[in-house]
């Protein structure tokens, strides 16, 4: 399955989308969420930091929360009638030793 088709509305990280036009702008939509580090990722972290090379734990767990704040804000894109977000972006912040957050944010519109 493609990313672009995981989700059931349209979603860009950029103003317009091609082809389309926007009908009606509905506003800021986001979605978030808060993960703290695992213990065995931390070992499995000390060892790559000597030796060199990805982090696949430390991955898996940013792609894991990219997915699951994208899911909410298209969830809550889908509440307000849109068919599209644009302007997608992501932030990161940490919330306390060992856990941070993934927030996703962007303007739900319907597009025709």
């Amino acid at each position: 399955m493609s990313p672009e088709s995981r989700y059931p509305i349209i979603l860009s990280n950029t103003e317009t989308i091609p082809g389309k036009q926007i009908a009606e702008f509905y506003g800021l939509v986001t979605g978030n969420t808060v993960r703290a580090k695992h213990i065995g990722r931390d070992i499995m972290a000390g060892f790559k930091n000597i030796v060199g090379g990805e982090l696949k734990g430390y991955t898996e767990l940013l792609q894991d929360s990219r997915r699951e704040a994208t899911e909410r804000m298209v969830e809550q894109a889908q509440s307000m009638g849109a068919n599209a977000v644009v302007n997608v972006r992501y932030a990161t912040s940490s919330i306390a030793q060992g856990a941070a957050e993934l927030f996703a944010y962007g303007t739900a519109v319907r597009v025709a």
